[in-house]
């Protein structure tokens, strides 16, 4: 018991107070470009097809390792020598995010849609930047051994600011409308700045190379993005890191479809924002959670590739419960029930998802290979199906939507099929015979 109360002695550090703060700043931004915007987009009457093409303005978060090296190591004139390289980044992003939340609450979704759009572009830029240095400032600043108590405590605030930015924005726009929710939203970024003020800077040597061409450029590509991934190639050969990369993309493909769309439908169903705060935002988050536990569970004891193949089958057959609510309409238990289903292989899903992508990155190259995965994590969902899932739902159907949806699973199962397959043979393979030296 007494080794279990020391272990407890991490979250005592102040460091710790200053990670869940900023990991709150880091996840407050996401769903206001996400579910919540294409709540307040089918609130002021677009159609989903326009809703679905949305989708482009998370381009950011799967392209931000091309500008990862410039925050890492570019100093900022003025601000760096007063505040240290990562506060400085810390609150121009946050400034950044401020600037960019208030515009897109000004913004009109129905005759300024091009503006709006802009908007949450540049909300996901500087969300997507904002990220880099959090994390960054995270590891730098805690002695190893806290390292476990600051990944649990940023989930913590993570998760608080996007259940701020979901349920609460869904709650504040019931009552008060979009645009004073979303400069609430504004203002809550000041969480983070003031976090950013009051932190210590880490304590790191400065970088002998300085930006620029002079100081390294062509060195931050070649260790920042080449190396870590000829690494990835040279370790699994050219075919099998290709389809590794395909099933990274795929996996959550049926889930991702759903990313604009659950809002606009439970709206068009006839279920308040409130309701949505309340039943999806709040019960649905909590539940997220569990199968987050259930998922770590489940890849502990039948291990990676077939905890993936199970929870990848879930995720895909949830979707019908959402098919189901369609059917039966506006009725609150059918709503507590799909949001149960989904929410809970969805946990389930995700944490077996990001093991899985631990599990794939070299020591030497963990932070840049694992920044360069969830880049790469579905990339074709986010680029090819996201923006079409409004059309589709147009076309088909609420009902045909969610069935599509879940058929979207089969892919991405079958490529875990086809690794289980392949890690079968190389385990049976024989061990190659010594060389003879003579």
């Amino acid at each position: 018991m007494k080794a279990y109360l020391d272990s407890l002695a991490a979250y005592r550090d102040r460091r710790i107070l200053f990670i869940l703060l900023l990991g709150f700043s880091s996840g407050l931004p996401l769903l206001l470009v996400l579910s919540t915007l294409s709540a307040r987009l089918r609130d002021a009457g677009l159609s989903t097809g326009t809703i679905g093409l949305f989708a482009y303005v998370l381009a950011p978060y799967s392209f931000k390792f091309a500008w990862a090296p410039l925050v890492d190591r570019l100093p900022l004139p003025g601000l760096t020598r007063l505040l240290g390289r990562r506060r400085s980044w810390l609150l121009v992003t946050q400034a950044g995010l401020i600037l960019s939340i208030a515009l897109l609450a000004m913004a009109d979704p129905v005759v300024g849609t091009a503006g709006l759009a802009m908007a949450a572009l540049a909300v996901a830029f500087f969300s997507a930047s904002q990220d880099i240095v959090v994390d960054a400032w995270r590891v730098e600043v805690l002695p190893e051994e806290k390292l476990g108590a600051g990944a649990a405590v940023v989930v913590i605030g993570y998760r608080l600011g996007m259940f701020a930015a979901g349920a609460g924005a869904l709650f504040l726009a019931d009552r008060i409308g979009w645009t004073d929710t979303y400069l609430v939203m504004a203002l809550l970024v000041l969480v983070g700045c003031l976090a950013a003020l009051l932190a210590p800077e880490p304590a790191v040597a400065p970088d002998p190379n300085p930006a620029g061409p002079a100081g390294g450029w062509r060195s931050w590509i070649e260790q920042g993005v080449v190396a870590p991934f000829a690494d990835f190639f040279q370790r699994r050969g050219l075919a099998v890191a290709c389809v590794i990369l395909a099933f990274i993309s795929l996996y959550k493909a049926s889930d991702v479809m759903l990313t604009l769309m659950a809002n606009p439908f439970y709206l068009d169903l006839g279920f308040t924002k409130t309701d949505i705060a309340e039943v999806s935002g709040t019960f649905g988050l909590f539940v997220g959670l569990f199968g987050g536990v259930l998922g770590g569970a489940l890849a502990f004891r039948l291990g990676l590739l077939p905890a993936l193949l199970v929870s990848g089958i879930l995720q895909g057959a949830s979707n019908l419960a959402f098919a189901a609510l369609a059917v039966t309409g506006p009725v609150k238990w059918a709503f507590y029930l799909a949001i149960l289903v989904e929410n809970l292989t969805g946990g389930m899903g995700t944490a077996v998802f990001v093991a899985y992508l631990s599990s794939l990155c070299t020591a030497h190259f963990t932070a840049t290979q694992y920044a360069l995965l969830t880049s790469f994590m579905q990339l074709f969902a986010k680029f090819a199906v996201v923006p079409a899932s409004g059309f589709i739902a147009e076309a088909l159907g609420w009902p045909g939507f969610f069935i599509l949806s879940a058929v979207f699973a089969l892919p991405g199962l079958l490529l875990v099929l086809w690794l289980r397959h392949r890690v079968a043979v190389a385990d049976r393979a024989p061990p190659a015979l010594p060389v003879s030296s003579g």
